[in-house]
């Protein structure tokens, strides 16, 4: 399985909000989230780990050369003006597998995300996208889905029947990139309208829910994440 890691934001809220530590070496137990993502994606069978990193963190890019020594890495360095571009600048090193996807910031209980990479190793076609009810989000991308999980709308609002909310990781094939080409080419920006275009061009895409998933926008989240992770 082939992963991929954008960490090409420049971390401003946390800047402001007196964290000094580039997002990506934000440290929770002693490690820096990138390198939690890194370990976590080894031992669930990665044989590529491809990052994005911006181009104002030369410690970030240090830390990585580090650990390309242990781990199948490779390292892009270009600050880009959305997720969405990240996804494309990694784009080349994607092309032709399925590939499991996610943001630096994103944390979850290596648990669960064992059962998710499992079904979506299995999955014959489509896309398999994390979910979750617990919503801790500035500005949440909610997600609609039938009976069977398939997904049949994502937006900004919540409709009444709306249960989920993107957890940032996702699972995508190989013909996802030909549809982020187009996107580019059209001037579109942001994740959230990429995920919406997979829909509009018919890509099959599940849900997979996980009981939480959370991230690290604020120097608050810190501890919530540092609570999270004992749960585990």
């Amino acid at each position: 399985m082939d992963f991929a890691i954008i960490a090409a934001g420049e971390g401003s809220r946390l800047a402001k909000e007196g964290i000094a530590t580039p997002k990506p070496l934000v440290k929770l137990n002693g490690t820096p989230v990138i390198e939690r993502l890194v370990r976590v994606f080894a031992r669930h069978g990665a044989s590529s780990i491809n990052i994005i990193i911006n181009e104002q963190q030369p410690e970030t890019h240090q830390h990585l050369r580090t650990l390309q020594q242990e781990f199948p890495i490779n390292i892009v360095v270009k600050s880009t003006p959305s997720s969405m571009h990240s996804l494309h600048a990694l784009s080349h090193l994607l092309r032709g597998k399925k590939f499991c996807l996610t943001t630096v910031d994103t944390l979850f209980h290596e648990r669960e995300f064992g059962e998710y990479i499992k079904a979506f190793s299995e999955c014959s076609e489509g896309g398999l996208m994390a979910v979750t009810d617990f919503i801790d989000d500035e500005k949440p991308l909610y997600i609609d889905t039938d009976s069977e999980m398939h997904i049949t709308r994502f937006s900004d609002t919540p409709s009444v029947s709306t249960k989920y909310i993107s957890g940032g990781i996702y699972g995508l094939p190989p013909e996802a990139l030909d549809i982020l080409d187009k996107c580019i080419e059209e001037g579109n920006s942001r994740m959230r309208n990429f995920q919406r275009r997979l829909t509009e061009e018919g890509m099959m895409l599940k849900a997979w829910p996980f009981s939480k998933i959370i991230d690290i926008d604020h120097a608050d989240d810190i501890a919530k994440a540092l609570e999270f992770l004992s749960e585990e």
